[in-house]
């Protein structure tokens, strides 16, 4: 339906909530994003989470009106695969880089290799229960796609399926999931870290 438009044209669509737009970036692009992020990673697994979390932030910054690419739609979404793919090696290199022959820091003296206090077991039931408390919360459709992606482990297109909506769609119900989570803990004083 959308085919015969150029990036930008789709870009500016998607802006002014027309989903089905981005669902043809995603379908134009996809093949050559995946492609290059698993030649980086050389594993599906990782590249299926990089490339789904490639086009979130994608979503998120068109609809923020942070895009200012004209005319490179290609080259930005490359961009941010590959910011995301240095991410992960940076994070990656750090945690494999410690070492225990430094006898100012022992790698395994460390709180979250301990036991939990009683305080940190309490906070932590409550925190699980804050949680659940704003699961609940949320609308239906939102719910369902978070418990699918946190809980169930599904890929974004498992969801899709499943739910038997786009993939924009489901990535963007899972946005607002997160935002309205992070709005109504807000509205209720509610802290969700030790």
């Amino acid at each position: 339906m959308y085919q015969d438009k150029s990036d930008d044209q789709l870009v500016a669509l998607y802006v002014d909530g027309v989903n089905e737009a981005f669902d043809t970036l995603i379908e134009r692009h996809k093949d050559r994003v995946y492609s290059y992020i698993f030649h980086s990673v050389k594993s599906e697994e990782l590249a299926d989470d990089i490339f789904q979390e490639t086009f979130v932030k994608a979503i998120v910054t068109l609809k923020q009106g942070r895009y200012v690419e004209n005319g490179h739609f290609l080259a930005w979404i490359s961009r941010i695969a590959h910011n995301l793919i240095i991410d992960h090696f940076r994070q990656a290199k750090a945690v494999s880089v410690q070492s225990t022959d430094d006898t100012e820091y022992n790698v395994l003296n460390r709180k979250e290799l301990s036991e939990q206090t009683v305080e940190d077991s309490m906070v932590t039931q409550q925190i699980h229960c804050d949680i659940r408390r704003l699961i609940k919360a949320l609308p239906e459709s939102q719910r369902e796609v978070l418990l699918m992606r946190y809980y169930k482990n599904m890929s974004f297109k498992e969801i899709a399926d499943r739910t038997q909506v786009s993939i924009n769609t489901a990535l963007g119900r899972m946005r607002y999931a997160i935002l309205n989570m992070r709005r109504i803990a807000d509205e209720h004083n509610i802290v969700l870290t030790v």
